[in-house]
């Protein structure tokens, strides 16, 4: 389990996203974007025009399972994936991410 990453080698562009099983969710992204089902609209645009070559698919970190007994690591994985957000910032013109809206 862990943060992936879809990455456009043509423009630099990213989603970012976590998941308890990284194998199975980075081969539903891929089956998703080939059947044009992709939930996130302007990665399958950039998809359909630039081809499947133009896209690499990246396991960016892993989460260690505790051993505790009832562990949901959901907690954990949002965390993660906030850092990553923050680090990577991939809002606008560097990714597929809206930009996330200030807590008044």
């Amino acid at each position: 389990m862990g943060i992936y990453r879809v990455r456009n080698t043509t423009n630099g562009k990213c989603l970012i996203g976590s998941s308890v099983d990284l194998p199975a969710m980075l081969n539903r992204q891929q089956a998703q974007l080939r059947f044009g089902a992709h939930p996130n609209r302007a990665l399958q645009q950039d998809w359909q025009v630039l081809g499947p070559e133009a896209f690499v698919f990246e396991v960016l970190d892993e989460l260690m399972a505790k051993d505790e007994p009832g562990y949901d690591p959901a907690a954990d994985l949002r965390v993660l994936e906030a850092l990553w957000l923050e680090k990577l910032t991939p809002f606008a013109d560097r990714g597929y991410h809206e930009r996330p809206k200030p807590i008044v």
